[in-house]
């Protein structure tokens, strides 16, 4: 992570203010690493940063948190279904305008097809 990411997460609170060395570096123990390391497979599992703080919070008390943490998984879950079929027609019609302009002899097919499609 860089500096600055660090820094950020410092400041809204999803890292505690991490104690310095005489230079001014900061010093991470193994409670520090593991939070980060946390944050980070959350990101990867496309978790924003207010849910991230949802499920640090929830670290302390796992069995009370459980269905806020269920509800929450099942809705990332979700919204990425939506994104996965968004994505699918996508590719779909990108495409079909590729096939339009592997056939064509004149103009831009793809061009025309994006013009069609602001309308």
């Amino acid at each position: 992570m860089s500096v600055d990411t660090l820094r950020y997460y410092e400041k809204i609170g999803l890292l505690s203010p991490v104690a310095r060395d005489s230079r001014g570096r900061r010093r991470y123990v193994a409670r520090d690493l593991a939070r980060l390391h946390f944050i980070q497979r959350a990101q990867r599992c496309d978790f924003s940063l207010d849910e991230i703080r949802v499920l640090l919070e929830s670290r302390s008390c796992r069995d009370a948190a459980r269905p806020e943490v269920a509800r929450l998984t099942e809705q990332k879950l979700q919204d990425i279904r939506t994104r996965m079929a968004d994505l699918d027609r996508l590719q779909q019609e990108l495409g079909n305008l590729l096939q339009l302009c592997r056939g064509s002899d004149q103009g831009c097919p793809i061009i025309d097809g994006l013009d069609a499609s602001a309308e």
